[in-house]
């Protein structure tokens, strides 16, 4: 057995993309489906194509409810404190700061939620991140 890949429904393919570019992921593939109406968008971040993550966009979905029971999607990342600024540099809210410089929450623009880790040893607690409060759920 071999793991293969999370998927996870959009609403906005390019914002979607936008925000897991931002992340770090690259596009592996896709493949467009005229007669059923969708795309498949397959990313990987550098160096680890055997973990990833599908966006399929049905073309006539008008947005999906939020589904908490999906829980995260989760990576190690090298500078969680790097990371966090070039994200919140594009436009996307920091939902649970990395605070103790190990481990922080995003959210995709169809609210999936996003958890990032620092590799290895926590990071020195530093501003802004140290007193920065959650924001919303995550």
């Amino acid at each position: 057995m071999k793991y293969l890949h999370t998927m996870i429904r959009v609403s906005d393919l390019d914002k979607t993309l936008d925000f897991f570019k931002l992340l770090g992921l690259e596009e592996i593939r896709r493949r467009e489906v005229p007669q059923g109406k969708f795309t498949l968008v397959f990313l990987a971040a550098p160096g680890d194509e055997d973990a990833q993550v599908e966006l399929t966009f049905n073309w006539d979905e008008k947005g999906y409810d939020e589904g908490r029971n999906f829980g995260h999607l989760a990576y190690a990342v090298d500078d969680i404190y790097g990371l966090c600024q070039r994200l919140m540099d594009g436009g996307v809210t920091i939902n649970r700061p990395p605070r103790e410089g190990k481990m922080a929450f995003v959210r995709s623009p169809d609210n999936i939620s996003v958890e990032l880790l620092q590799k290895g040893d926590a990071l020195p607690p530093a501003e802004p991140w140290a007193s920065m409060p959650n924001i919303g759920k995550w």
